[in-house]
């Protein structure tokens, strides 16, 4: 399709959590590189590969993903292997969290995407091209008020690439 769109919807860090995570990655040993701190997010729904006319319907409804903003805990290191990704995540993710996730999941499918449907493992991703981290808990927990989730197209024609933000709404305090 000629106007595809690789999009997905995510919790998006402030610069001071976006910082701090960009740290924990510095202190993964081994091989790998990592996740550029721009492209530092935590996804909620990975729409795919969809139209530029189904993209612009998730715009156009982010706002009713608002909701309180809440606290997240990121304590625990781990790694996908059939990814080759090392990351970071919260070992009890909040009720608010999993809520969230699902509305994301409902709200790309009420736009016509066929978003992933494997259980909700929240995470963010430190490290591409890695192997296991050496401990399975961070140098330094990260606290994170989780105050904004966006949508984000990544690259163009529907190939992966540079991230772009398409809309966004904040989460009330």
């Amino acid at each position: 399709m000629s106007d595809a769109r690789r999009v997905f919807l995510a919790l998006w860090p402030d610069q001071a959590t976006r910082e701090m995570l960009n740290n924990e990655a510095k202190r993964l040993n081994g091989p790998g590189r990592s996740v550029p701190r721009a492209h530092l997010h935590l996804t909620l729904a990975f729409a795919g590969t969809i139209s530029a006319t189904q993209a612009d319907c998730i715009a156009q409804e982010i706002g009713t993903l608002e909701q309180e903003a809440f606290p997240l805990t990121l304590d625990r290191l781990g790694h996908f292997e059939r990814a080759r990704v090392s990351w970071i995540g919260p070992s009890e993710a909040p009720a608010a969290l999993d809520t969230l996730a699902a509305r994301a999941r409902d709200l790309a499918r009420a736009c016509g995407a066929k978003p992933e449907d494997h259980p909700f493992r929240p995470h963010m991703t430190l490290r591409r091209f890695a192997r296991p981290p050496e401990r399975d808990t961070p140098e330094h927990v990260i606290h994170w008020n989780a105050t904004e989730v966006v949508l984000i197209e990544s690259g163009q024609g529907g190939n992966p690439g540079p991230y772009k933000v398409l809309a966004r709404v904040r989460l009330s305090s």
